[in-house]
């Protein structure tokens, strides 16, 4: 009798793996980061193609494999539809997810980056909040989360407000990021303050983000 998993959680990306079948990385609130194959994703009408879509969050049933899970059915909870119809939009989504498939390990308690991906996202959906914004947001909390913000620079010559909006990014529960709007120059000196993080502390290169910044 086969033996199943539920895990909840959020597609990452997807690879074509031989004629019909896709490979999928999932962030998953019980596993972390985990590879599962969907068998027949790519053939026309099939039920578990959704299973593969970027961005699909819901509820995976999963039973193991000799080398990886395997996806046996899924109830998808959100697709993040304006993205689909944003190739802006879809392009920060794209990058938020490969900044969370660089931090998140098999097995780990990743259900803070679960959490702030799909708040991200969410933000990235809404107009009121500017997508620069939302990615100053995500880097810098995602480099909280994973206990590398080294703490507000004292060299720089920063409005208060921007020091404000820093240490309460860092210190803000994920359900509270995404509730406000700053002025466009303290917009402007937290973009130049995330860029200085990331590149400092991740220093890695996104694809995504080599694109989406050859389109803004």
């Amino acid at each position: 009798m086969q033996d199943f998993i539920i895990v909840t959680g959020m597609v990452l990306k997807q690879t074509p793996i031989g004629e019909y079948d896709r490979r999928i990385c999932l962030l998953t609130k019980e596993r972390g980061k985990i590879a599962a194959f969907v068998k027949g994703s790519r053939k026309p009408g099939n039920r578990l193609s959704s299973a593969a879509n970027p961005f699909s969050f819901g509820a995976f049933k999963l039973y193991e494999g000799k080398t990886s899970y395997n996806v046996a059915d899924v109830e998808i909870q959100n697709y993040f539809e304006p993205l689909r119809r944003d190739y802006i939009g879809a392009y920060y989504g794209m990058y938020f997810a490969e900044l969370a498939d660089y931090y998140t390990r098999e097995n780990n308690d990743e259900r803070q980056m679960l959490k702030l991906l799909y708040q991200s996202l969410r933000a990235l959906c809404a107009p009121s909040i500017p997508n620069e914004l939302v990615r100053c947001i995500y880097e810098i909390k995602s480099i909280a989360v994973n206990g590398e913000f080294p703490g507000v620079r004292q060299d720089r010559e920063l409005e208060a407000s921007t020091v404000y909006t820093l240490e309460y990014i860092v210190s803000s529960s994920v359900e509270k990021l995404y509730t406000f709007t700053v002025t466009p120059r303290v917009l402007a000196q937290l973009q130049e303050e995330a860029r200085w993080y990331c590149g400092k502390i991740i220093s890695h290169d996104f694809k995504s983000l080599e694109i989406l910044e050859s389109l803004c």
